[in-house]
């Protein structure tokens, strides 16, 4: 140590043997914290904990930046898999004057490499993650704009004091933050256990966000615990030192923003669009394939992974590897279109067949601590077990299909929003029609992606000027929750409106002359995509078994082309994705083509005895009264009748809802039992 300055590692117990693929690339977790007093002696151990906490994202080793005297602990988790000695972050600059951690990839970084040396910029390593010093040194806080890829990101400024968290644009990496009550000291981490691992956080369930997780939605920033937030995606903190506390701001640096409805030209050539798109899907393939290896590619039965894995096909000029989920319910199960479109490929396709018996029990209980959040379908623990099973057969790396409804307008509750409140000039008729087919064919989902009635809230038809469908099922689950509530909190909560919360927390500006189309889709990513499914939909379930997952259809160049399609290219007639699908048409076999957007579900626990006799395992251990009354968030008498009342329930609708609120419910006292008692 010199100068209060130590850098040290510390070796991971359970260090795998394995060899591990894809050079220059690091999987990993960050953590630690920044306070205007003087780090304590024990820091070390402090940060030790931390990343012990997230190990999962990185085994291989710990390695830890500590500056005592600037009250400075910046924490990594590292998986090895190429230059050991040089790659381990923290980083540095070669004078020592600024300090990063990342965990993400930067997929521009050779380009950028070359053009900062050419500015007699250097570098220690051959790490991607480097090129953010030194594009901050060039040029400041605007260097996150020219940062493409899936990251976040904490740098420490030494000649300003200043540190810097930031994350990607929309969220595809996780970054939680808490600030002590005095504002002196800010704990970080890539989840939200290794910002508890600090010993001034205490381990609280929020009785709000609880309330949230039972209807599903949460506001945006929130996390299951008091005190812990999400960085909000394409947002940066800003933590400088002021008169013996810290002052933090919190700016945005990039949005999904579509242009006005009188910002659009009112004549656009299809086939321009079609080709746009196509070309910069290709170069978000492309550039996330980079590697040693082949990457592996998630493929369901929807067009989305689909025409990612007859993409990536073509660009390697070889097979591609293909992991695919099979459930034991034809109703739900989409491996038999995924397998065709392995087939039209030559991909090497690898199934996975799902039971009650693996989506409940302890693979169940397991998700719940990697995604440290409810989730109201068993479909994260069906994507824990993929990532597995991905990473068991040596890959640590897929491509994967997230992003494209929300890009394109997939989801059925967008298409209820454009035939309700987007195609005004179409005849009545047309719209019955429409609407008709879309109810028909979502049926077996209805209860938990669409509402069977429509429902209003004020603040929302004040933001928006409709109550965007895709909220509706979950204020039909908020009517079922909330009467759950223990006398206390519910008292607690009275005058709280967890709907108009999750309003409060959207940018009204952003809608404000945009197409009812363009509003769902704003609303739905700012709310849904990053608090579920790229929670336990994505990078929490790759991660916890370290492997990484890469969305091409987030990438932000084609996000900011896909804005610029008109909403009649992106919804067409009774068709959702057009334009995706007329960009994709060559590598799609022609029932894919044609197919309509089919939700993604695992088959919930009433659809058969199996599964309702291993849900009921769970229910005897997290949901008695005994355990619900040590939480002390619910009625342990009530909650007994609600489980009589499913268990007696024959009406599908109803139990799909009902479904969804036993998941939530299990899950919250999952999370009490794991994180609090």
């Amino acid at each position: 140590m010199r100068g209060g300055i130590t850098f040290f590692s510390l070796p991971s117990p359970n260090r795998p043997k394995t060899y591990h693929p894809n050079p220059n690339k690091l999987m990993c977790g960050i953590a630690g914290f920044f306070s205007t007093k003087p780090l304590p002696d024990n820091t070390s151990e402090i940060v030790d904990a931390q990343l012990e906490s997230i190990k999962h994202r990185g085994p291989d080793s710990f390695n830890a930046h500590l500056d005592r005297e600037r009250g400075l602990a910046l924490g990594h988790s590292r998986l090895i898999i190429n230059d050991f000695e040089h790659g381990a972050q923290p980083l540095a600059t070669p004078d020592k004057s600024h300090y990063l951690t990342v965990n993400g990839e930067f997929y521009n970084f050779k380009r950028h490499r070359s053009n900062l040396m050419a500015e007699s910029q250097r570098f220690l390593t051959k790490s991607d993650s480097e090129i953010a010093l030194g594009l901050y040194r060039k040029f400041g806080i605007d260097f996150l704009q020219e940062l493409r890829g899936e990251f976040a990101i904490v740098l420490y400024d030494q000649e300003r004091d200043e540190l810097l968290l930031a994350r990607d644009r929309f969220g595809v990496r996780p970054l939680f933050y808490y600030v002590s009550s005095n504002k002196d000291t800010l704990v970080w981490g890539s989840e939200a256990k290794a910002v508890l691992a600090h010993p001034e956080v205490e381990a609280r369930l929020d009785p709000k966000a609880a309330l949230h997780q039972l209807m599903q939605t949460i506001v945006p920033g929130m996390s299951a615990f008091t005190g812990v937030h999400s960085l909000s995606p394409g947002h940066f903190l800003r933590i400088r030192k002021r008169n013996g506390s810290l002052d933090i701001t919190e700016e945005r640096y990039w949005d999904f923003d579509f242009p006005t409805e009188e910002e659009r030209p009112k004549e656009v050539n299809e086939q321009d669009q079609v080709e746009r798109i196509r070309e910069e899907l290709i170069d978000a393939i492309v550039i996330r394939l980079e590697a040693d290896v082949p990457v592996g590619c998630y493929l369901s039965g929807g067009i989305d992974s689909c025409c990612i894995l007859g993409l990536a096909s073509g660009a390697m000029q070889s097979p591609v590897k293909a992991y695919t989920i099979s459930f034991d319910d034809d109703q739900y199960d989409e491996a038999p279109i995924a397998q065709e479109m392995a087939e039209s490929m030559g991909a090497e396709q690898n199934v996975i067949n799902l039971k009650a018996e693996d989506l409940y029990g302890q693979n169940f209980i397991d998700t719940v601590w990697h995604a440290e959040r409810t989730f109201y379908n068993t479909l994260g623990v069906a994507k824990n077990l993929m990532s597995k099973k991905v990473q068991e057969s040596g890959y640590r790396c897929v491509v994967t299909g997230e992003g494209a409804d929300e890009l394109f307008a997939g989801y059925p509750a967008l298409k209820r929003d454009m035939f309700l409140h987007g195609i005004s000039h179409e005849p009545a008729s047309v719209r019955a029609e429409y609407q008709q087919a879309l109810e028909k064919t979502n049926s077996l989902f209805k209860g938990a992606i669409l509402s069977e009635n429509e429902r209003i809230h004020p603040a929302w038809m004040s933001l928006c000027g409709f109550t965007p469908s895709w909220l509706q099922p979950w204020m039909d689950t908020l009517d079922l929750a909330r009467p759950l509530l223990h006398d206390d909190v519910a008292h607690e909560l009275r005058d709280y409106d967890p709907i108009a919360a999750i309003a409060d927390r959207i940018d009204g500006s952003m809608l404000e002359g945009r197409h009812p189309l363009d509003i769902a889709q704003y609303t739905w990513s700012k709310c849904q995509l990053e608090g579920q499914i790229l929670n336990w939909g994505g990078d929490r379930v790759d991660m916890a078994n370290s492997m990484e997952s890469r969305p091409p259809f987030l990438d932000h160049h084609l996000a900011e082309a896909a804005v610029h399609v008109p909403p009649s290219l992106r919804i067409k007639g009774n068709t959702e994705k057009h334009i995706l699908r007329e960009a994709v048409k060559g590598v799609l076999p022609e029932v894919l083509y044609k197919r309509e957007k089919f939700a993604f579900m695992a088959p919930p626990a009433h659809t058969d005895e199996a599964k309702k006799a291993k849900v009921g395992e769970l229910i005897s251990s997290f949901l008695n009264e005994d355990t619900v009354r040590d939480a002390g968030l619910l009625s342990p008498e009530r909650v007994t009748q609600f489980l009589n009342d499913y268990r007696a329930d024959t009406d599908p609708t109803s139990l799909v809802r009902k479904d969804a609120l036993l998941n939530h419910l299990l899950c919250l006292h999952i999370l009490h039992h794991q994180f609090v008692a």
